[in-house]
């Protein structure tokens, strides 16, 4: 089968006219997750490193990630992204009155690089359901 992005239409309203109609938009549906041991795996089946030295390496990768946003740096994994940390809050009227107090949202901001871009531009799709919402699947209590 070839691979392909799965998708579900649903309907979405304006929060700004609730009395208005929703329109219908397509809405991609996981198929499930794939974890650092899965990718270890599938890395290891695509060349000559076993699945523990991947891993290790997957591993190792997230605290150097982890450390060099912490230093300000931005962080260029090859052609496949970019990350970087951004921060927001409050103003003050002078330089001079600024104080980390007033930063009150920090956030790791994400830019993806051509591999994506490229993986974007050649997606496939396939429509399924709906995924039922989580208090629709769950069973009433007795």
């Amino acid at each position: 089968m070839d691979k392909a992005l799965t998708y579900s239409v649903v309907e979405r309203k304006d929060p700004q006219n609730p009395d208005v109609e929703g329109r219908y938009y397509a809405q991609a549906q996981a198929r499930g997750e794939a974890g650092i041991r899965e990718l270890s795996q599938r890395i290891q089946q695509m060349c000559t490193v076993t699945r523990a030295d991947v891993l290790a390496v997957l591993t190792a990768l997230e605290d150097v990630i982890a450390d060099s946003l912490a230093n300000g740096e931005i962080v260029r994994l090859g052609d496949l992204c970019s990350l970087r940390v951004s921060l927001s809050g409050e103003g003050a009227t002078t330089k001079e009155d600024y104080h980390t107090g007033l930063i009150s949202k920090k956030r790791i901001l994400f830019h993806s690089g051509q591999t994506l871009a490229n993986m974007l531009n050649t997606l496939k799709y396939q429509k399924v359901e709906q995924k039922p919402k989580k208090e629709e699947t769950e069973e009433p209590l007795p």
